[in-house]
């Protein structure tokens, strides 16, 4: 029998932390993704709700490694937030720094968006 190394961490949940700050133009909204690759987020926004999903990815267990003590979370994550304005419409922009996925929202017409984060 192959060996899965993902078979005693399933079920550990990784939900990135958030801040949220007021700018005078909208919002800025920060998430702590320490370890997850940008080609791995994606970015909705509707109505008033901002989602954020993606993978962290493990690359020593993806190199066949086995662990011996886990802390960290690894996995498919979620993270959505109700912000107190209305996205749709909005220019939205992302940039990753340091592990940290800055999402700024500014005041614009109506839509909906979807945003891979570069």
């Amino acid at each position: 029998m192959k060996y899965d190394p993902y078979e005693e961490i399933h079920g550990l949940d990784f939900s990135p932390s958030a801040d949220v700050y007021r700018m005078p133009t909208g919002w800025v909204v920060k998430f702590d993704l320490a370890g997850v690759k940008p080609k791995d987020v994606r970015v909705e926004a509707r109505g008033s709700v901002i989602r954020v999903v993606g993978v962290r990815r493990d690359q020593f267990v993806e190199r066949g490694y086995r662990h011996h003590s886990m802390e960290i979370s690894y996995s498919h994550f979620e993270r959505t937030l109700h912000l107190p304005c209305v996205c749709e419409g909005a220019t939205i922009t992302t940039e990753y720094t340091d592990g940290l996925l800055i999402v700024t929202i500014e005041a614009g017409e109506t839509g909906e968006s979807n945003k891979r984060v570069r």
